[in-house]
């Protein structure tokens, strides 16, 4: 298999993200001023890179995080797969004291390995690190070597754990926040990690 250069893009802000309000899969926002300036400020830092495509989640929060990239006539696949994880009958729902102890009960469970645990009746890790790996079945089958992905904070800490090779466990290793991305290497049918939670450009 061809050699490739990932980045993997965290989509930028929502009002769900300022609130801090529950933001699954089943949350359909749009960017808001600050995201809007977040993904001017990624694009500044990328646009001289030569992607051969960038692949997105199916909700707008991720395309418009990269529109400039598509309205420059970059080849576009949106897939599934890239969605966040789906929280339920929590999403929508703005996080208060007892929302946060139970989202750190389930977290806890997590990280001691209990992978089947899920929030609101939505999807465990192993449910959502199934469909991205028929994903990037597919990310990996394009014949292009650069490469832009689009997705969200879970889901990146999820999809970095067994792509390195990483128990789902270890996913909170892999911080993030609104438009961080990072820079994976794809050698000999393993990945690497190149950058690491990449934040400078948000900083101009």
């Amino acid at each position: 298999m061809k050699n490739k250069t990932i980045y993997v893009l965290r989509h930028a802000q929502t009002d769900y993200n300022k609130n801090g309000m529950v933001q699954g899969r089943g949350v359909n926002a749009s960017l808001n001023e600050t995201g809007i300036l977040q993904a001017s400020l990624v694009y500044e830092a990328l646009k001289d890179i030569p992607f051969d495509v960038v692949f997105t989640s199916t909700l707008k929060r991720t395309h418009q995080t990269v529109t400039r990239f598509i309205e420059n006539d970059l080849k576009h696949v949106s897939l599934e797969g890239l969605d966040e994880i789906s929280w339920g009958d929590r999403e929508g729902v703005k996080t208060n004291s007892q929302e946060r102890e139970h989202y750190a009960a389930i977290m806890d469970g997590w990280r001691s390995g209990d992978l089947n645990l899920q929030v609101g009746g939505g999807e465990t890790p192993t449910e959502v690190m199934k469909r991205q790996q028929a994903a990037f079945k597919q990310i990996i089958k394009f014949p292009g070597d650069k490469i832009l992905v689009c997705t969200h904070g879970r889901a990146m800490r999820i999809l970095f754990s067994w792509l390195l090779n990483y128990p789902l466990n270890y996913m909170d290793g892999f911080p993030h926040q609104n438009c961080v991305y990072y820079k994976l290497m794809y050698r000999g049918n393993d990945f690497f990690i190149d950058e690491f939670n990449q934040t400078k450009h948000l900083n101009r």
